[in-house]
């Protein structure tokens, strides 16, 4: 009885990694909140971490606009970071386009 794997009520072989939480689907459990977060993360790391490079060099050499340039070039940074990631793209777990599933839902209705 310890080697079998425990089922559900509808018999089905329950996933480690199928969580009870609301607004999380079954299929993909770490789905669009994480990569969110993870976008939110490095955009906003790379904003602080130029600007605060920025600032170091404003104060050595005594300009006030690199902080700005840091800033810009972080969240440029992030951006790519993330897209490089994966983390940006807008494909569905199957890999295809929402394109590539067909007809919309109402058909023909509004077609001339």
């Amino acid at each position: 009885m310890s080697d079998r794997k425990r089922t559900e009520s509808n018999g089905s072989p329950e996933s480690r990694n199928n969580p009870s939480t609301p607004g999380v689907s079954a299929e993909n459990s770490n789905g669009g909140y994480n990569a969110g977060m993870a976008v939110f993360s490095y955009i906003i790391g790379g904003i602080i971490v130029w600007s605060l490079i920025g600032w170091g060099l404003d104060y050595l050499w005594g300009t006030r606009w690199i902080v700005l340039a840091g800033a810009l070039l972080g969240a440029v940074g992030g951006f790519y970071l993330s897209h490089m990631h994966g983390l940006t793209s807008s494909r569905n777990s199957t890999g295809k386009s929402g394109a590539d599933s067909g007809p919309s839902a109402d058909g023909n209705t509004n077609a001339k």
